[in-house]
């Protein structure tokens, strides 16, 4: 019998439209076959996403569709996510899918996708830093939690000047501005860990480049997609799929992952329960 793996991957992939992209979701499955996977920016409603050709790869999803844009996915290799939320707490109003939390492996994973905020100033990028409050607010009752909490996704902010390539000619951005930045900074204060960053401290990690001016190409690029840890996670290796980035039609986003310790209350279920079947597709759940 083979020996269970002793890490997992979680992974974070702005597939930048699931129907257009789908092929190079399954691509990256098959090589890299990461064990949990955030997806952002689906830009498709529920009834299209592709439930079936994920079960063949392996993997259950729980999903929060929306037409044209937007759009939220947590996949699972050999598991069924257990979903605990499909909307950010703090609006009433509030009906764009951009944040999903479900529980897998004993795992406590929220996928994210926080507004673009562009053009700024505006009513765009007054709503980003309100969605950033309230993910903030969030975050802040999960941090302590006792068991690992992954919190992963495409964060539109580039958190310092060494995170892109040339600052100056993005200064006007959303991406760059002093608030936004100053929100992310809050976050990691209240206890998040940055894994990208705290594992290469010092290498120019880009996680996506504009389809303009050859900015893949020139490796032109910024790092905006990020996944935060909680001090129960222990974390072994982090980095990114660069070369999803370089297919052709790819998306402008890179996948970034990270591999921790299988946390002692997946390695219990793990011994107990029966091996999960490889097609297992999860029941469609349509947006509230």
């Amino acid at each position: 019998m083979p020996a269970r793996r002793k890490t997992l991957r979680i992974a974070t992939y702005n597939v930048n439209g699931i129907r257009a992209r789908g092929r190079h979701l399954l691509d990256w499955l098959a090589r890299e076959a990461p064990d949990i996977v955030c997806l952002q920016e689906l830009k498709a409603v529920d009834a299209a996403f592709p439930e079936a050709a994920l079960a063949e790869a392996g993997y259950s999803a729980h999903w929060a569709g929306q037409s044209s844009w937007n759009g939220v996915a947590i996949l699972a290799r050999g598991h069924e996510p257990l979903e605990i939320r499909r909307r950010l707490p703090g609006s009433r109003t509030d009906r764009d899918s951009r944040y999903l939390e479900a529980a897998v492996r004993g795992i406590v994973v929220g996928c994210l996708y926080a507004p673009n905020g562009n053009p700024q100033p505006g009513p765009k990028f007054d709503a980003k830093l309100a969605w950033m409050r309230r993910f903030n607010a969030h975050a802040a009752t999960l941090v302590a939690a006792p068991f690992p909490v992954v919190l992963a996704g495409d964060y539109n902010v580039v958190p310092t000047d060494f995170d892109i390539y040339r600052p100056d000619s993005w200064r006007r951005d959303a991406l760059l501005q002093p608030e936004s930045r100053e929100l992310y900074a809050r976050l990691l204060q209240q206890g998040w860990t940055d894994a990208l960053r705290t594992l290469h401290p010092d290498e120019k990690l880009f996680t996506f480049w504009d389809y303009f001016r050859q900015h893949w190409q020139r490796d032109a690029g910024l790092r905006i997609d990020h996944l935060l840890t909680n001090a129960a996670v222990k974390l072994r290796h982090a980095g990114v799929d660069r070369w999803v980035r370089g297919e052709e039609k790819a998306s402008d986003h890179a996948p970034a992952w990270i591999e921790i310790d299988v946390p002692p209350a997946a390695k219990r279920a793990a011994a107990t329960a029966p091996a999960a079947p490889r097609r297992r597709p999860a029941p469609r759940r349509g947006a509230k």
